[in-house]
C-alpha cells in the first residue's frame, strides 16, 4: 500500500463526438478505416508478455464485404491453454501484491489512449470487425469503454474506503483480497467495450485472466491488447487466446485454480458451462464466481395514452440499431388497437428512409449483421413469416449476403400474442409487434411478464402516471433495466447499471460498484489492542 489514501480522478461519462461532415474525428476515424482495410494484420496468442504464431490460421473479413479479408489470427491447442493457464498464476504473485492505486494508474492510463491517440483507431476497427456504424462505434469502442475503465478505478477506490466501525480497544479493518486462483473471460462480437470490460474489471481487483474474444471480434480485440500493453499491464496478468471454445474452456474448467468466470454471450451456452463447473466443484480450491449477462427478448408496450410518434421513434432506434444486435434490442412490441395504425405506419416511414450499406458510407444507418450463420437464421424466421397465416411482414423482409450479410431492417405483425419471434432470441434487425385491445392493458401486462424466459430489458410509453405505475409493479421482474419513455437500449456506466436475471444472466450489474465486488474476497482483520489477561468475565463475580 502506498503512504498515503489516494483519492482517484472524478469520473465523468466521455463525450459523444458528433462525426458530422467537416469534424477532425470525422476525417481521422475515415483515414484510420481505409488505412486498415486496405491492410492486412496478422494477430497472435498473447500468453505471458510473448506473440505466439501456431500457424493454425483463420481468416477475417468484414462482415459488409466477406470476400475481403482483413487479417489472420492465430488458433491455440491445449498446450497453450494450459501455458495461459500456468502463466497467469504465475504473475498474480506480483500483481495481487501491487499496491491499488498503481493497477488503477493503468487503467486510467489505458481510458487516456483510447480517449485520445486510439481513438479512431479502434472505432475504425470496430467498424470493420462488427460492421459498426461510426456513431455506434463511437458510443461503444470509444465513449463506453472509457467510462467502463474510469468508473471502475473509482468503484474500486470506494470498495477499498468501505470499512467496518471499531469499538474502543478494537481496529477492525477489511481488505478485499483478489480471488484465490485465476479468472477466465469470454466476451462477444457485439460491444468492443465489453470485450474490454470482461477482463479489466477482474484484472483492476488484482486478478488475473485468461481471456477468449469472440471469434468475429478478434480484429478489434487486437486493438484493445495493444492499448493495454501501451498502458502497463504486465505480461501474463491478461493471457489471449483464440480457437475452439469447447477445447478452450473445457482445459480452463477443469484446472483446480479456476476461480471465476464473466462472460457475455448467449444463454445456452452459459448454462452449459455453469453445468460443467457444476460438475467439477470437488476438483477447485474454491467455490468459483460465476458472473454472466446472456440472452434478451426485450420488449416495448405502449398505453394508449401514449404518443405514437415517440413509441415509432424507440421502435426505429431500439429494434434496428446496430441491426438489432443488441442484447438490449426491442424485439417485441405491444400497441394498442387505438394507436397502431398511426404508430406502424410512422415506423415505416422511418424504415424506408434508412440507408444500408458499408459503414464507410456514414449516411448509412444499417449496415451488416456479424456473419453467415446469422445472415441464415434470421432470413428463415423471415420466409417463414411470410408463410404463415398469424404474421405478416409489414415493412422490409428483403435480404442479401452476395457481398455482405445484409438483412433488411424488418417489421412482422401477428395476431398470436405467442408466435414464435415473440418469444424467440434472433438477434438481428427484425421486430415483431402484437396489437392489443385497449381495455386489455392490464391483461397485456402479464402477457409481457410471461411470454419470455428472458428478463434483461423492457421500455412502457405512457402520458397516464397510473398506467406508468402499474406497469412498473406488473413487470417488476421482466427486465433488469426498466425504461420509463425511452428506448430499452443504451444503457450509460455510471448512470444505468446493465444487467438482467432470468434467462438473461446473473445480474451483477457492470457499469457499477456490484460488478467489481464479485471479483474480490473480502477479509476481515480484527485487532485487539490490548489483550485481555483473566478469562473471567464479570457475571462470574
Amino acid at each position: 500500500m502506498g503512504k498515503g489514501f489516494f483519492n482517484v480522478p472524478a469520473p465523468v461519462n466521455e463525450p459523444v463526438k458528433s462525426y458530422a461532415p467537416g469534424t477532425p474525428e470525422r476525417e481521422a476515424t475515415l483515414a484510420a478505416y481505409k488505412e486498415m482495410f486496405n491492410n492486412k494484420i496478422d494477430v497472435p496468442l498473447y500468453i505471458n508478455g510473448e506473440e505466439i504464431r501456431t500457424g493454425n490460421t483463420v481468416t477475417m473479413t468484414p462482415p459488409h464485404d466477406h470476400q475481403h479479408v482483413v487479417g489472420t489470427y492465430h488458433n491455440a491447442d491445449k498446450n497453450h491453454i494450459d501455458t495461459a493457464i500456468s502463466g497467469a498464476l504465475e504473475a498474480r504473485t506480483k500483481w495481487a501484491n501491487l499496491p491499488w492505486e498503481q493497477r488503477a494508474a493503468i487503467f486510467l492510463k489505458a481510458a487516456d489512449l483510447i480517449a485520445g491517440p486510439y481513438r479512431a483507431k479502434i472505432n475504425a476497427a470496430t467498424m470493420i470487425a462488427q460492421s459498426k456504424t461510426v456513431h455506434q462505434a463511437e458510443i461503444d469502442a470509444a465513449c463506453e469503454l472509457i467510462d467502463f475503465l474510469r468508473f471502475n478505478v473509482k468503484y474500486m477506490s470506494d470498495i477499498y474506503k468501505e470499512q467496518p466501525a471499531s469499538n474502543p480497544g478494537v481496529w477492525n479493518r477489511v481488505e478485499h483480497r483478489p480471488l484465490e486462483g485465476f479468472i477466465y473471460a469470454i466476451t462477444p462480437f457485439n460491444f468492443t467495450a465489453i470485450a474490454a470490460n470482461l477482463p479489466a474489471s477482474a484484472v483492476m481487483m488484482g486478478n488475473v485472466c485468461v481471456w477468449k474474444p469472440s471469434d468475429s471480434q478478434i480484429y478489434s480485440a487486437k486493438v484493445i491488447v495493444d492499448i493495454f500493453k501501451e498502458a502497463g499491464v504486465p505480461d501474463g496478468v491478461i493471457n489471449v487466446v483464440y480457437g475452439d471454445p469447447v477445447m478452450i474452456t473445457d482445459t480452463v474448467l477443469a484446472s483446480p485454480d479456476f476461480a471465476g468466470i464473466h462472460f457475455t454471450g448467449s444463454t445456452h451456452v452459459f448454462k452449459d458451462i455453469w453445468k460443467k463447473i457444476g460438475n467439477n466443484i470437488h476438483n477447485y480450491k474454491t467455490y468459483p464466481k460465476i458472473v454472466g449477462e446472456t440472452g434478451g427478448k426485450d420488449f416495448i408496450i405502449a398505453h394508449p395514452s401514449a404518443k405514437p410518434q415517440q413509441v415509432a421513434t424507440a421502435i426505429s432506434r431500439g429494434a434496428f440499431e446496430f441491426q438489432g444486435q443488441k442484447c438490449s434490442a426491442a424485439s417485441r412490441v405491444y400497441l394498442p388497437k387505438s394507436t397502431a395504425a398511426e404508430t406502424l405506419a410512422l415506423v415505416k416511414k422511418d424504415v424506408e428512409s434508412f440507408k444500408m450499406g458499408s459503414p464507410e458510407d456514414l449516411s448509412n444507418f444499417i449496415t451488416a449483421v456479424i456473419h453467415e450463420g446469422s445472415f441464415d437464421k434470421l432470413a428463415s424466421y423471415i420466409d417463414q413469416a411470410k408463410k404463415d397465416t398469424d404474421a405478416e411482414i409489414f415493412v422490409g423482409g428483403g435480404y442479401d449476403k452476395s457481398k455482405g450479410y445484409f438483412i433488411e431492417p424488418t417489421v412482422i405483425v401477428t395476431t398470436d400474442p405467442q408466435y414464435t419471434t415473440m418469444h424467440t432470441e434472433l438477434f438481428g434487425p427484425v421486430v415483431t409487434v402484437y396489437i392489443y385491445e385497449d381495455n386489455n392493458w392490464a391483461d397485456t401486462l402479464k402477457l409481457v411478464d410471461s411470454t419470455s424466459e428472458y428478463a434483461l430489458t423492457g421500455a412502457v410509453f405512457s402520458q397516464c402516471r397510473y398506467a406508468l405505475d402499474e406497469a412498473t409493479k406488473a413487470l417488476e421482474n421482466c427486465a433488469g433495466n426498466f425504461y420509463i419513455n425511452d428506448k430499452p437500449t443504451g444503457a450509460v456506466v455510471g448512470q444505468q447499471p446493465f444487467g438482467g436475471a432470468r434467462a438473461s444472466g446473473t445480474n451483477d450489474k457492470a457499469g457499477s460498484i456490484l460488478n467489481l465486488l464479485r471479483w474480490v474476497s473480502p477479509r476481515l482483520i480484527k485487532e485487539t489492542l490490548v489483550s485481555p489477561e483473566d478469562y473471567r468475565y464479570p457475571f462470574l463475580g
